[in-house]
C-alpha cells in the first residue's frame, strides 16, 4: 500500500542508503576473501625455523564488563552499569531493544514495535532520562539513539542530589561515545525486512586522531518503512456499537550525527564539547473504515495522511579543572533548540450518522508546529577531606521555551501556546567510608520549577518547590569477600510537564465518547512527591558475574492522573490530568549474570542473563480490584544467553522478554487493560577476521497479536472499546567491519 505520493523528502539519504544495502549484498565475498582462512598461500625457497613454543603459565583475559562490574560494586548509591560490550551483543537496531532487556525495565506498545522506555512498571514522567548527564532536551526520545552511538549505560534505582530527584522509578543515564585514538573506525550496514517492507540503516563511527583534541564522531542515516494494522471493537449502551479497522505505512528518513570532543590540558583542565544534530521526516498514509453494528448496519471509510518533520540541535560543554590536589571544579552548559511540524488530514469520510446521531468518521486536519529553545548552565564544586569524606556541591539553572501553533478544523479559533519553565536546583552530598565493613552517602536537594503559559491569550501559571534527603549506605558484613548489602532511604518527586499544565484544546475526530474524549491541560496541578526506601543484597562472583536481589518501595502523594469527564456547557467528554489522592508501589528484582561452567564444571561455558521483577501497587482512592497504578504490570522477566561455538568464529545468542497481561482500575468509572507480551529475539554472529563479520538478527521470532482495553461504566452507562494490533517477525542482516 505505498503510496505514490510519498515523494522522499531527502533524495540523497534514499540514494546513499539503497547503495549501503547493495554494499551488504557484496561486501561480504569481499570480506571473506580477505580473512586469513581464505587467504591464498605463498611459496617460498626459504624455509624459516620453527621456534619451540615456550609455556607462558596461567594467561587470564579479563573483558571490559569487569571493570562496568566494579564500577558497580564501589557505588554508594545503587547502579547498574552496561558497557560498550553487552551494548552491542545482541546487534540491536535502537537504544530501546538493549534497555528492555535490562532488571526492571519495561517498554510500552505492542511486541517488537518500540515504545516509551519505564522503569519498575511505572508511567511517563517516573524515570528521570539522562544524556551524559544531563536532562534530555524536550522532543527528544532516547530510542530513536542507535547502540552505536553509546559509550555505557548507567542505571540509578534510587535517586541523589547530584543526578536529581525527579526520579520516583529511577534513573537511565545515557554517555555517548568515547572516541579513542588507537581504534579503527566501525562502519556498520543494516537491511532489514518486516511484512514484505525493506530498510537500511548505516552506522558510522570515527576516532579522531589528532593532537591535542581527542574523540570520536558519530553518524548514522537510516531510511525505515513500518506497518500497520489494528482493529477496535467498540460496544456501547448509549452511542453506535461499531467496528474500526486501521492499516497504514509509515516511512521515517533520519540522520544523526554527535561527537564527543575532549582537550586535556596542565593542572587537570579539561574541555568536553559534545554536539549533537538530528533530523528526521515521517511520512504516513493511512485508511480506517468504521462499520455500525447495530441495525441499521452503516459504514465509513477515511484516509489520512501524516506529514511530520523534527530537527534538534544542541551543544553541551564541560570545563574541569583541579583547583588544588584536594579541591576540583567543573562547570556545565547546555544550549539547544528543537522544531517540529505536524499535519494530519482525513478525507473521505461521507458523514454517515451512527446511532447516536454523530458521524462515525469526521473530515477533518490537525496541525502541529513548535519551536522549544533551551538553555542550562550547571556548576559543581568536589573536596576530599583527609578522613575520607567526599564533599560535593552544586547549582543548576534551566530553562525551557516553547512556542506552538496549532489548528483544529472542529474549533473556531486556533490552538495557539506560548509556554516556558524555569527550574533551578541546589545540592550537597557527602560520600564517605566509615570503616572496612561501612560505606555511606547523604545528600541534600532543593529544587524550585515555575511554569508559565498562555492559550489563546490566557494566561496559566504553575510553581512547585521540593526539597529532597537522600540516604545511602553499603555494609560489607566481610571486607575481603564480594557480598554486600545496600540501603536507601530517600524522597523523590515527579513534576507536571509542560504538556499536563498548558496543552491545548485537542478534539477528537471520531464521535465524542468516553473512550474517545478530547484532551486538554490542567494548570492546577502539584507535584507528585515519594518516599522510597531500597534493601539489596549483591553478591560478586570471583571469576565475573552478579547475583543480585533488591526490595523497594514508594510511598506517593498527589497522585497525577488523566481522567474523563463530561462538560455540560460544551456537551462534550474530555480527559485532563488531575491529582486523585496517594498510592504506593512496591516490589522485589531478582538479577543474576554468570558463565554456566561457573556452576556446573563440565558445562560450556555459556553466558547468562537473567532477571525478574515483582510489582505491586494501589491507589489508595480508587476502589479495587486492579487499583494499580498506571501502564505497571505484575512482572516482567528476562531470560538470555550467549555462546560462542569452538572452533568455528560463530557466537549464537538470544533473549525471551515476557510481561503477563494485566487490568487497571483508574477511577471509580474507567478500567483499562494491557495484553500479554512475549518477545523473543535470536542473533548469530559470523566472524570472517578480526576486522569484519556478518551478523543475522530475527527479532521478534513469534509474533503475536496485542490486545489493549479501555471500559466506562458508571452504573446506568457502559461502554467498552478493545483493540488488536498486529506485529511482525522482522529480520536484519548486519555487516560490521573495522576500517
Amino acid at each position: 500500500m505505498r503510496s505514490p505520493h510519498l515523494t522522499p523528502t531527502l533524495p540523497p539519504l534514499v540514494h546513499s542508503l539503497k547503495l549501503a544495502g547493495l554494499a551488504l549484498s557484496v561486501l561480504p565475498v569481499w570480506a571473506w576473501a580477505q580473512s586469513p582462512a581464505s587467504a591464498t598461500p605463498t611459496t617460498t625457497s626459504v624455509t624459516a625455523p620453527v621456534a619451540a613454543p615456550t609455556d607462558l603459565g596461567q594467561v587470564e583475559i579479563r573483558s571490559n564488563r569487569n571493570n562496568d562490574t566494579e564500577a558497580r560494586r564501589e557505588s554508594s548509591a545503587s547502579k547498574i552499569v552496561i558497557g560498550r560490550e553487552e551494548i552491542e551483543k545482541q546487534g540491536d537496531a535502537t537504544l530501546g531493544e538493549v534497555l528492555k532487556r535490562l532488571p526492571g525495565v519495561t517498554v510500552q506498545g505492542a511486541p517488537g514495535r518500540g515504545g516509551a522506555i519505564r522503569m519498575r512498571g511505572l508511567g511517563g514522567g517516573y524515570t528521570q532520562i539522562l544524556m551524559d548527564g544531563q536532562r534530555v532536551p524536550p522532543g527528544f526520545s532516547i530510542d530513536s539513539l542507535t547502540p552505536e552511538q553509546v559509550e555505557k549505560i548507567e542505571i540509578m534505582r534510587a535517586p541523589t542530589a547530584e543526578t536529581g530527584a525527579r526520579a520516583i522509578a529511577g534513573t537511565i543515564n545515557i554517555i555517548l561515545r568515547e572516541g579513542q585514538k588507537a581504534n579503527p573506525d566501525d562502519l556498520r550496514i543494516t537491511r532489514s525486512h518486516e511484512h514484505g517492507e525493506g530498510s537500511t540503516v548505516v552506522n558510522w563511527v570515527h576516532n579522531l586522531k589528532t593532537e591535542p583534541l581527542v574523540g570520536t564522531f558519530t553518524l548514522s542515516g537510516m531510511d525505515t518503512y513500518r506497518p500497520g494494522e489494528s482493529s477496535t471493537v467498540t460496544e456501547s449502551t448509549q452511542s453506535t456499537d461499531r467496528f474500526r479497522e486501521n492499516t497504514s505505512l509509515g516511512h521515517r528518513q533520519a540522520i544523526h550525527a554527535n561527537a564527543r570532543l575532549q582537550w586535556r590540558g596542565e593542572k587537570g583542565r579539561s574541555l568536553t564539547l559534545t554536539p549533537f544534530l538530528m533530523g528526521a521526516n515521517w511520512d504516513s498514509q493511512a485508511s480506517a473504515r468504521v462499520t455500525s453494528l447495530d441495525s441499521p448496519f452503516v459504514s465509513d471509510s477515511a484516509q489520512s495522511q501524516t506529514r511530520s518533520r523534527f530537527s534538534m540541535g544542541r551543544l553541551n560543554g564541560q570545563w574541569a579543572q583541579r583547583l588544588s590536589a584536594d579541591d576540583r571544579l567543573e562547570l556545565r552548559f547546555g544550549l539547544g533548540e528543537s522544531r517540529y511540524v505536524y499535519r494530519m488530514d482525513q478525507t473521505g469520510a461521507s458523514g454517515v450518522l451512527g446511532s447516536s446521531g454523530q458521524p462515525l468518521l469526521r473530515n477533518g486536519f490537525e496541525t502541529q508546529d513548535f519551536v522549544d529553545t533551551s538553555g542550562s548552565f550547571n556548576g559543581k564544586w568536589t573536596r576530599a577531606l583527609d578522613n575520607g569524606h567526599q564533599i560535593v556541591t552544586g547549582f543548576e539553572i534551566e530553562q525551557v521555551q516553547r512556542d506552538e501553533k496549532g489548528n483544529e478544523a472542529s474549533m473556531d479559533e486556533g490552538g495557539n501556546l506560548n509556554a516556558k519553565t524555569l527550574r533551578w536546583a541546589a545540592y550537597t552530598q557527602d560520600e564517605f567510608k566509615i570503616n572496612a565493613n561501612w560505606s555511606a552517602y547523604a545528600g541534600l536537594r532543593y529544587e524550585s520549577l515555575l511554569t508559565e503559559g498562555t492559550v489563546n491569550d490566557v494566561l496559566k501559571r504553575n510553581e512547585s518547590a521540593v526539597w529532597t534527603p537522600l540516604l545511602h549506605a553499603v555494609w560489607r558484613p566481610d571486607p575481603k569477600k564480594r557480598d554486600q548489602v545496600r540501603m536507601s532511604l530517600t524522597r523523590s518527586y515527579k513534576t507536571p510537564t509542560l504538556y499536563n499544565l498548558v496543552a491545548r484544546y485537542v478534539p477528537s475526530l471520531g464521535e465524542n465518547t468516553w473512550t474517545q474524549p478530547d484532551r486538554t491541560g490542567n494548570p492546577d496541578l502539584k507535584p507528585e512527591l515519594a518516599t522510597g526506601i531500597d534493601v539489596a543484597f549483591e553478591r560478586y562472583l570471583d571469576q565475573g558475574g552478579v547475583l543480585s536481589a533488591n526490595l523497594f518501595r514508594r510511598n506517593i502523594t498527589q497522585l497525577i492522573r488523566y481522567t474523563t469527564s463530561y462538560n455540560d456547557a460544551t456537551q462534550r467528554y474530555v480527559s485532563s490530568p488531575t491529582n486523585l489522592g496517594d498510592a504506593y508501589t512496591q516490589g522485589l528484582e531478582l538479577e543474576a549474570k554468570f558463565r554456566l561452567n561457573q556452576w556446573i564444571a563440565d558445562a560450556l561455558p555459556i553466558d547468562i542473563r537473567a532477571n525478574t521483577s515483582f510489582f505491586h501497587s494501589r491507589v489508595k482512592d480508587v476502589p479495587g480490584p486492579n487499583n494499580r497504578l498506571d501502564q505497571q504490570p505484575g512482572m516482567t522477566a528476562n531470560l538470555g544467553a550467549d555462546y560462542r561455538l569452538r572452533g568455528l568464529p560463530l557466537t549464537l545468542g538470544g533473549n525471551l522478554n515476557w510481561n503477563p497481561d494485566y487490568s487497571t482500575q483508574r477511577t471509580e468509572q474507567q478500567l483499562s487493560y494491557q495484553g500479554v507480551k512475549r518477545v523473543a529475539d535470536v542473533y548469530g554472529l559470523w566472524r570472517f577476521s578480526p576486522a569484519t563479520a556478518l551478523r543475522l538478527n530475527i527479532s521478534n521470532l513469534v509474533p503475536r497479536e496485542y490486545v489493549t482495553a479501555s471500559t466506562f461504566a458508571n452504573g446506568s452507562f457502559l461502554e467498552t472499546a478493545r483493540t488488536t494490533d498486529r506485529n511482525w517477525r522482522n529480520v536484519q542482516l548486519r555487516l560490521e567491519m573495522k576500517i
